[in-house]
């Protein structure tokens, strides 16, 4: 295995990384840092948890110019947690060689942000929403950019970025470094590549595998307005330890919410239209179980690892077989077991096949009164009339933390259950 050293990192950002543990570079880091060092834009494909963070912090801040006061360097990510994620490293590193980091999002004040800007920072980090606010304002200089990080570029794509990303490219330099930085490259990720990229190199590199065996999947077939009154019934009869209920639209989370709160459950909504000081408060009430219900967009579909998880509720069928996994993938960790169910009507019938391919397996499904329609069968491809030969993925999932220099011990649902049930058993759910 190379070393950091090796890779062209300065001795300075090496020490600073050995104080946090990090001591040799992942796969990631190993073949995308000699590629990004010489100034060639890179096409990654990469889970979270890969380490692809320090894949693109570690080249981009180490080639800032200290002695120059005007933005360099701009970090585009779909989310405000996903962005204070690579600040916070960010922060760290650039403390330590001089380099100003200065992150942009919703939920603080455009006037706070102006006045930070007026330094001129080295390093921008933003959503797409806030920097283009901040372009057209004025306040943020785009044409001294020279190096340009997507990361997650296939869920921004989902959330309907792309021109806003096509218009904050289009206004840096033109002979931009570009990294781009997915798990999946679909079509239009492809497309931006070549109307952005000069000769890029591309990388892939592969997570830790965790099987979808440890994850029970269930659908239950039903009319959409039978959806919300069999789903306070299963959470109830279920009694889970902690769940996410996912929604695909943010209307029809705030929606369900006020539903399930009128049913006498102790739930909390996350979405994208929350501060981000709110969804820190939520998510650290839901890793304490004093929420024990968190009903959701594909906001919390990636980079939530909480353990206790127990059982993962689809009231939306995805429209994306990657977010389908990524959603169960939030149970079943660390070697315990899980439950996704999944509420389908009969116009979800085409999706719920696209899943069954992708993932190599028929799915048990059950009618809304839990009676069997289809057996699921393990490993094995759905039957159209005649056996379908699977084109998808294997049944696996790629760990969303499961970072080398980041391992922790992880007890999971099943201990967690144990340890706390007699804690929680007086502030059970009124049903």
């Amino acid at each position: 295995m190379k070393s950091f050293k090796s890779l062209g990192v300065s001795d300075i950002l090496i020490e600073t990384l050995a104080k946090q543990g990090i001591k040799e570079p992942t796969p990631i880091q190993e073949q995308s840092l000699p590629v990004v060092f010489k100034g060639n834009d890179i096409i990654a494909r990469a889970q979270t948890g890969t380490g692809k963070t320090l894949a693109f912090l570690l080249p981009m801040l180490q080639r800032v110019h200290t002695d120059v006061h005007q933005e360099q360097v701009l970090i585009i990510a779909p989310t405000r947690e996903l962005i204070k994620q690579i600040a916070d490293e960010a922060k760290v590193l650039g403390d330590v060689i001089g380099v100003d980091v200065l992150p942009l999002i919703g939920g603080k004040t455009i006037e706070s942000q102006l006045q930070q800007l007026g330094r001129r920072p080295q390093v921008i980090l933003g959503t797409p929403g806030r920097l283009l606010d901040h372009a057209k304002r004025g306040s943020l200089h785009l044409d001294s950019i020279r190096r340009v990080v997507l990361d997650e570029a296939d869920q921004m794509l989902h959330m309907g970025f792309l021109p806003d990303i096509e218009s904050l490219i289009g206004q840096t330099d033109a002979s931009r470094q570009l990294l781009l930085f997915s798990a999946t490259i679909p079509d239009k990720i492809r497309n931006l590549a070549k109307a952005y990229m000069h000769k890029p190199v591309s990388v892939t590199v592969e997570g830790e595998h965790i099987t979808l065996d440890a994850i029970e999947q269930r659908v239950y077939m039903m009319n959409v307005e039978e959806k919300t009154p069999r789903l306070i019934q299963m959470i109830q009869d279920d009694n889970p330890y902690l769940a996410i209920v996912f929604c695909n639209k943010r209307e029809g989370a705030i929606r369900l919410s006020y539903e399930l709160t009128a049913a006498g459950l102790n739930i909390a909504e996350m979405h994208g239209d929350l501060t981000q000081g709110r969804r820190t408060q939520i998510l650290r009430d839901f890793a304490k179980a004093k929420t024990q219900i968190l009903v959701a967009t594909d906001i919390a579909a990636r980079g939530i690892d909480i353990e206790g998880i127990s059982h993962i509720y689809n009231y939306d069928v995805p429209h994306d077989v990657d977010y389908y996994i990524h959603r169960i993938g939030r149970t079943g960790r660390a070697g315990n077991t899980g439950i996704a169910v999944t509420f389908a009507a009969p116009a979800d019938e085409s999706w719920l096949r696209r899943i069954e391919r992708a993932i190599q397996a028929t799915l048990t499904k059950y009618t809304k009164d839990g009676q069997v329609k289809v057996k699921g069968n393990e490993n094995a491809a759905p039957k159209r009339g005649r056996p379908t030969k699977a084109t998808g993925p294997k049944s696996t999932y790629q760990a969303t933390k499961a970072k080398a220099h980041k391992a922790r011990g992880h007890k999971g649902a099943n201990s967690r259950q144990r340890q706390t049930s007699t804690a929680n058993s007086g502030r059970r759910r009124k049903k």
